[in-house]
């Protein structure tokens, strides 16, 4: 897969169906910053969550197999965070 393949699946996960499945990306980063940030005692920004979501799925790549899922995801969960205002 070429880099604008990457960046154009991306580019649809985010601006795509997800909001069908998953709601408004603020408002779903806003609701896992909220969680987040009660369980580990600390504030946790909708932007901290896209961030942290990156380093999952690059954390992903580490192991097992290739998956290009986990590098599509991340520069999807990257976009997000450049949007996202804290």
């Amino acid at each position: 897969m070429k880099t604008f393949e990457i960046l154009q699946q991306a580019e649809k996960l985010v601006n795509g169906d997800r909001d069908k499945t998953h709601g408004d990306k603020l408002e779903n980063h806003k609701n896992i910053s909220l969680l987040w940030s009660a369980y580990l005692e600390t504030t946790i920004t909708p932007k901290d969550v896209a961030i942290l979501m990156v380093l999952l799925k690059l954390a992903r790549t580490k192991a097992g197999q290739f998956n290009i899922d986990d590098y599509v995801d991340a520069c999807g969960y990257s976009a997000i965070a450049g949007e996202l205002k804290d």
